[in-house]
């Protein structure tokens, strides 16, 4: 197993981590415990150290199931991370009582890396208006946790503040070989390097979507490397970056443990050529968008209440990655009907502010024809 040193701490946890948002599950929607723990098992055995949860992952479920689990391993044998959900947290006594209540959930006296979890603009307010960080600093000088960081998710203006505000003794960022200009991205990174916060990486394969994309998109891929997973890539791509230390990855099956154990039990760093064929792909991925609409929303609100931009990201989503399960998902199901591009009335109020200039009415209607051929 490679192990990455985090050098202002002086720990060195395994690259590969097990994120356990994503656990295989019964029918009823609950933690498959048995599959579970034997993923778990596995990874442990091979040599992964970092352990990664959350309070609200598994609807609650993934704290207790790993404080069971864990209890057999020895406690200074694996690094344990988890989050304030700073979204519950309205008044200073709730983080103190959340940080208790999750310490009992994983039956351990201390977190290795605690982090404030997916910051925001609005959030990062909460914790500084709440004085969340000196509690945190306090939890630390007691031992309670052993490294203090933040989970992101915004822009990089807000990225900046949060990460130049203290010290940080690590954080967590979503970057991959696409969305390298989305929320933190390239620029992110260049920070952290620069001001010595070590990074542990969340989607690295964008939810899985690069773990499974169109065949033709991967030519470059398998001609360069035939017996490597597409996701290798991924995960390749990013721990190269020197300030990785940890890769996230969120695994559901048996296989796809295997295969992660596989890409980091010998690591090997991308080489020039393989950065190019990464760059190639990640350009061929990005020119199967349908239109260019950038999420800014100046085409909202809609006098008839569609979603224009959540419309578009699915289409365009869709097209870049191939993943039809995921589309139906997110347009199906977790997309309000009253929202979806079919409500559109074609009065073009959308298309005179657009700064892309977008034919919306137009690119909605095909939107809505596609999409619907995945009922």
């Amino acid at each position: 197993m490679e192990y990455r040193k985090f050098e202002k701490l002086g720990i060195s946890p395994s690259l590969l981590g097990f994120g356990c948002m994503r656990f295989p599950l019964n029918k009823d929607g609950s933690i498959c415990e048995p599959e579970a723990e034997k993923m778990l098992d596995t990874a442990i055995a091979a040599g992964v150290t970092y352990i990664d949860t959350a309070y609200p992952y598994h609807n609650g479920d993934s704290e207790p199931f790993l404080g069971r689990v864990l209890k057999k391993y020895n406690r200074e044998d694996f690094f344990l991370a988890t989050k304030l959900p700073v979204w519950n947290v309205k008044t200073l006594d709730d983080a103190k009582r959340l940080f208790q209540e999750q310490l009992d959930r994983l039956q351990v006296d201390y977190v290795d890396f605690y982090l404030l979890h997916c910051l925001d603009k609005e959030r990062w307010q909460t914790v500084l208006e709440l004085g969340l960080i000196p509690y945190f600093e306090e939890l630390k000088a007691q031992g309670k946790i052993r490294y203090f960081g933040f989970s992101f998710h915004d822009e990089y203006e807000v990225f900046e503040t949060i990460a130049t505000y203290r010290s940080w003794d690590f954080c967590q960022i979503q970057y991959n070989y696409v969305d390298t200009d989305i929320q933190a991205g390239d620029r992110g990174y260049a920070l952290t390097e620069k001001l010595g916060i070590p990074l542990v990486i969340m989607e690295p394969v964008k939810g899985g979507s690069l773990a499974q994309l169109p065949e033709n998109v991967t030519v470059p891929f398998t001609k360069a490397r035939p017996n490597s997973s597409v996701s290798s890539w991924a995960l390749r791509w990013v721990a190269s970056k020197s300030n990785v230390k940890v890769v996230l990855s969120g695994m559901s099956t048996m296989e796809q443990v295997e295969d992660n154990l596989h890409t980091f039990e010998s690591f090997e760093p991308l080489t020039e050529e393989e950065t190019t064929i990464v760059s190639q792909v990640a350009d061929n991925i990005k020119k199967r968008t349908k239109n260019g609409c950038t999420g800014c929303a100046y085409c909202m609100p809609c006098p008839f209440g569609v979603d224009i931009p959540k419309n578009f990201r699915i289409w365009n989503d869709f097209s870049m990655y191939g993943n039809k399960e995921k589309t139906r998902q997110a347009f199906f199901q977790d997309m309000d009907p009253s929202s979806r591009g079919n409500q559109c009335q074609k009065c073009g109020k959308c298309e005179t502010v657009c700064p892309q200039s977008i034919s919306i009415r137009n690119d909605l209607e095909n939107a809505i024809k596609e999409l619907n051929t995945l009922k």
